[in-house]
C-alpha cells in the first residue's frame, strides 16, 4: 500500500492474482464444478448445491445503506473491505456476493462498481466491462421475446386461414406432425389434453394458433445496456414490409428487464425455465394474459441464459472469494439467490456478505420482502442535510470537505428514519432457516428482528468530532455498534474493528431464526401491500394511482396474477418520489404512475412518480476518461 493512494484501476492492475482454478480449490470448489473464463474468472455450476445440500450454512450478512447521493455510498467497497478483514486478517471463512455492474453507470455517472481503493474485487476492468457476458445474455433473451411478439402479430394478420397458420406452426416432417414441448404447455393452459396434432377440432385449432394480441396491452420493452434517454419512447413498425403495424413502445436499460429479475431470484435451471415461461407480456382481445410460453419462446430464452445462471467466481485484492452475479436496476434486491446459496453452503461458523442496492428503503426492503421470500434464506452521511447539492462531475462544495457538525446533525434525520423503519415489528417469516445480520454503510441497527452494525466509511476530510457524533448518534438510534472503518485506504486491516463488531453481533442473537417480513405473502390485497410499504417505509401520507395504473391493477387482480410481493421502482435519492426532498420527508403523496406484472419473477412492479426505466447520459459522462493503451492493451481511466 502506498501513502499517496493511487487510482483504483492502478491498484487493481498492481494486484498479484491467483489463477482461478487454484483459487477455487482453496475454498472447497471442485475442478469439475467450474468453467474457466480466462485465467482469473470462472463460472461455478449449480451442481455444487447438490453436493453440499446437507452441509451446514454460514451466517448471512446483508450490506445496505442510507439514502445515497449521485456518487453512491460505498456499499460495494464496504462489502469488500469487511470481507478482506474477516478472511485475510481474522482467519474467518467468508464469501462476498456483489452485483454485476451495468455499462449504464460505468460509462455514465458513477463509474464502475467493483469496490474501491484497497478494498476491491479483481480484475476490476473485467467486472465492469462485460465480464462473462451475463447482461448481454439478458439483453438477447429479452429482445428475442420482443421480436417474437411483433412477428406473431404480423403473421396472424397476414394469415387469415387457421389451417394455414396451423400448418406453419406445426408443419409435417417426414410425413407426421408433432407438437414441440412448449406447444404442449400452451395446450395444457387452454385445457386441451390431446398430444396428437391430427386430433384437434377446428375450434381447438383456432384457439391454439390465434393469440389475438391486443397491441395496446403489450407491456414488454426492448432493452439495451446503455444510458440512452432518447429510447424512452419510440415508434416501431415503420418499414414497408410491416404493413402498417406501427405502435409506440420503449427501451429500458437491460438490467431493468424482468429477465434480469428472474436471473437474480431463480433457484435452479428448472425454476428459471418455469419462470421464463410464466412471463406475461400482454393480453389478447378478450383480456386474457399472454405468456412467453404462449408465444413458444420460453425455452429459447432459457437456452440463452443457460450459462448466465451460473455465478461468476472472482477474488478480492487480499485473495478472499467473491461472487459477482446479477444486478437488477432499481429492483435492487441484490446479487443472485444462487450465488448466495452456494456461498452459504458448507460455510458453518463462517460469513456470507451479500450486497443490497441503494438505500435501505429500496434495497433492504426488497432484499427482505422479495429475495428472502423467494430464496428461503433469512436474512454519504453529510449529504442527508438540505444544502448544498452534490452534482456528479463537479467538485464537492467545501461544506462537505470541512468540519461542519451542524450540517451533519441536519442530515442525521435520514439515518434516524432508516433506523426507525428497520426496528419496526414485522410479520413472522414462514420459513427462513438461515441467520441474517445486516451491515449498513453509514447505517446499521435492528432490522426486522436482527441486530445491525453501523460501518462508518472514513474520508480524509472527516474530523474526529464528526466521526464521534455519527457513531454516538447511531448507537442512540439503536445500533448494536457503530465503528469507523478505513478499508478504502488500508484494505482489510482498516475494517478489522468493524469485522469484530459484526462477529459479536452474530453471536448476540437469542434466536438466530427470528427474521420478519413487512407484509404477508397471502391474505393481504395488493393495494394494501403497496400502501404498507409507502406508509411504513417511506412515511407517505397517502398513495394515489393514476388512471392507467388503477385500471391495470384492477385487471391484474381480476386475472389472478401471483402478486405475493411488490417491487417499487422509485428514485433512490429520497424517501419520497421527489429526488430533491432530502433528509426525512413525511406526509407526502406517493404517486403510482404505472404498474407492470413481473409474473415470471413473482412480483408486481410499481413505477413511482417520474422514475425512468432507462437513465440518460449526463453532460460530462464517465466515458470521457476511459481509453486503452494501444501498446500494452491496458484499460485506463476506469473508476
Amino acid at each position: 500500500m502506498q501513502s499517496q493512494q493511487p487510482r483504483d484501476i492502478d491498484i487493481a492492475h498492481a494486484a498479484n492474482l491467483i489463477k482461478i482454478s487454484d483459487f477455487a480449490s482453496k475454498f472447497g470448489i471442485q475442478e469439475d464444478e467450474i468453467d474457466l473464463y480466462g485465467k482469473y474468472c470462472a463460472k461455478v455450476n449449480l451442481g455444487i448445491l447438490n453436493r453440499l445440500k446437507d452441509a451446514p450454512d454460514g451466517r448471512y450478512v446483508v450490506v445496505t445503506g442510507i439514502t445515497p447521493t449521485p456518487l453512491g455510498e460505498g456499499k460495494t467497497t464496504m462489502t469488500m473491505g469487511l470481507t478482506q478483514a474477516l478472511g485475510a486478517h481474522l482467519d474467518q471463512r467468508v464469501f462476498a456476493c456483489i452485483r454485476q455492474p451495468s455499462q449504464g453507470p460505468t460509462f455514465g455517472i458513477k463509474g464502475g462498481a467493483a469496490g474501491g481503493g484497497y478494498a476491491q474485487a479483481v480484475p476490476m476492468e473485467a467486472i465492469n466491462l462485460h465480464l462473462t457476458g451475463d447482461i448481454h445474455a439478458v439483453t438477447a433473451a429479452n429482445n428475442l421475446l420482443a421480436a417474437a411478439i411483433d412477428a406473431r402479430i404480423l403473421h396472424e394478420k397476414e394469415t387469415p386461414s387457421d389451417q394455414v397458420l396451423f400448418d406453419r406452426l406445426c408443419p409435417i416432417k417426414k410425413g407426421k406432425r408433432k407438437f414441440s414441448a412448449v406447444m404442449l404447455r400452451r395446450l395444457a393452459k387452454l385445457g386441451i389434453t390431446k398430444a396428437d396434432p391430427a386430433e384437434l377440432t377446428p375450434d381447438e385449432m383456432r384457439r391454439f394458433v390465434r393469440l389475438d394480441v391486443d397491441p395496446a396491452s403489450i407491456s414488454w420493452s426492448r432493452v439495451v445496456d446503455t444510458n440512452d434517454r432518447f429510447l424512452r419512447k419510440i415508434t416501431i413498425g415503420q418499414g414497408p414490409q410491416e404493413h402498417g403495424l406501427e405502435r409506440q413502445t420503449q427501451f429500458d436499460i437491460a438490467v431493468a428487464s424482468e429477465v434480469m429479475a428472474v436471473l437474480a431470484l431463480t433457484t435452479s435451471l428448472q425454476d428459471m425455465r418455469d419462470r421464463m415461461g410464466r412471463i406475461v407480456w400482454g393480453q389478447n382481445r378478450s383480456g386474457e394474459p399472454l405468456t412467453a410460453d404462449d408465444l413458444g419462446v420460453g425455452g429459447a430464452m432459457t437456452v440463452l441464459m443457460r450459462e448466465a445462471i451460473n455465478p461468476n467466481l472472482l477474488q478480492s485484492l487480499e485473495r478472499t472469494p467473491v461472487f459477482v452475479h446479477a444486478g437488477p436496476f432499481n429492483i435492487a434486491h441484490g446479487s443472485s439467490v444462487v450465488a448466495d446459496r452456494i456461498a452459504l453452503a458448507g460455510r458453518q461458523d463462517g460469513y456470507v456478505l451479500t450486497e443490497a442496492g441503494f438505500g435501505a428503503d429500496i434495497g433492504f426492503e426488497k432484499f427482505a420482502d422479495i429475495k428472502c421470500r423467494a430464496s428461503g434464506c433469512a436474512l454519504g452521511r453529510r449529504h442527508r442535510g438540505h444544502r448544498p447539492n452534490v452534482v456528479a462531475g463537479q467538485p464537492l462544495n467545501e461544506a462537505y470537505t470541512r468540519e461542519n457538525l451542524d450540517l451533519l446533525r441536519a442530515g442525521l434525520c435520514n439515518l434516524q428514519r432508516h433506523v426507525e423503519n428497520i426496528r419496526k415489528s414485522g410479520l413472522p417469516s414462514p420459513r427462513l432457516p438461515r441467520p441474517l445480520v445486516p451491515i449498513w454503510h453509514d447505517l446499521r441497527t435492528h432490522m426486522f428482528g436482527v441486530p445491525v452494525v453501523v460501518g462508518i466509511n472514513q474520508f480524509e476530510t472527516d474530523s474526529p468530532a464528526e466521526l464521534e457524533l455519527l457513531a454516538t448518534q447511531a448507537r442512540t438510534f439503536g445500533a448494536f455498534d457503530a465503528v469507523v472503518t478505513n478499508h478504502h485506504s488500508q484494505g482489510g486491516a482498516g475494517a478489522v474493528p468493524l469485522a469484530r463488531a459484526l462477529m459479536a453481533a452474530c453471536t448476540s442473537r437469542p434466536d438466530p431464526h427470528d427474521f420478519r417480513l413487512l407484509y404477508p405473502s397471502e391474505g393481504m390485497p395488493i393495494k394494501e401491500k403497496i400502501e404498507t410499504i409507502a406508509r411504513e417505509i417511506y412515511r407517505a401520507g397517502s398513495v394515489t394511482f393514476e388512471p392507467q395504473a388503477e385500471a391495470k391493477l384492477a385487471h391484474y387482480m381480476q386475472m389472478g396474477f401471483d402478486m405475493r410481493c411488490v417491487c417499487m421502482a422509485k428514485t433512490q435519492y429520497s424517501f419520497s418520489a421527489n429526488p430533491a426532498a432530502k433528509g426525512a420527508p413525511s406526509g407526502f403523496v406517493l404517486p403510482i404512475r404505472d404498474v407492470r406484472p413481473y409474473a415470471g419473477a413473482g412480483f408486481l412492479t410499481c413505477l413511482v412518480g417520474d422514475m425512468m426505466m432507462i437513465p440518460g447520459l449526463p453532460s460530462r459522462p464517465a466515458f470521457f476518461d476511459i481509453d486503452i493503451d494501444p501498446v500494452t492493451g491496458q484499460i485506463v481511466g476506469l473508476n
